[in-house]
Order: C-alpha cells, then sequence, then structure tokens
C-alpha cells in the first residue's frame, strides 16, 4: 500500500511541469531576493516607522503649539529665554544650581 501510493507520488513529481512548479515555489520562497526572511524583516521595519512616525508627528504638533504660544504671548517668550538661555535683566542675578543626583566617578 505504502509503495502504491509512493510510485503514484513519484509520477506526478516526474512530471516536469509539476517539478518546475516546485522548484519555481522553492526558489521564491528560499533564494530569491525578496524571500520570506526578507518579506518579514520588511514587515516588522515598516512597524518601527510607522510608529516613530506618529511620535514624530506629535512632537511636530507640539513644537508647532509651543512656537505659537512664543510668537503671541511676551511672558512666555521671556520665561523661556530666562530659562533656555540663562538671560537676565540689567539688575538681576542668576544662581545655576545643578540638579543631578547622580554620582561621578
Amino acid at each position: 500500500m505504502f509503495l502504491q501510493k509512493f510510485g503514484t507520488v513519484f509520477k506526478v513529481l516526474r512530471n516536469k511541469y509539476v517539478a518546475s512548479v516546485i522548484v519555481f515555489v522553492v526558489w521564491i520562497l528560499f533564494f530569491d531576493r525578496n524571500d520570506l526572511w526578507t518579506q518579514w524583516d520588511r514587515k516588522h521595519e515598516l512597524q518601527k516607522l510607522e510608529t516613530s512616525k506618529t511620535f514624530y508627528e506629535k512632537e511636530i504638533a507640539t513644537t508647532k503649539k509651543d512656537l505659537m504660544e512664543l510668537n503671541n504671548n511676551p511672558f512666555i517668550l521671556e520665561k523661556f529665554a530666562r530659562e533656555k538661555f540663562y538671560l537676565k535683566k540689567p539688575n538681576e542675578e542668576i544662581f545655576i544650581i545643578d540638579d543631578s543626583t547622580q554620582e561621578k566617578k
């Protein structure tokens, strides 16, 4: 019984069309430039890029909002200049306190 089934499978595999289709499928799945593993890696890379795209879109929206506030509100502009660039008024003194709690090696 086993030999009989094996014989029919062997006959089917000896057919040049079936054999060429099998070789073609194996070539496409494993040896081609766009094989399964490459497609899998590209899919994961695309997902990572899409998540980073959403992150950067949120950051751009936040930055645009901050820019609008800086352009429209002089008090926020003054606060920004004092915090980021350590600007001061003529009769003021600035004390910078380092807030790092990590030990330096």
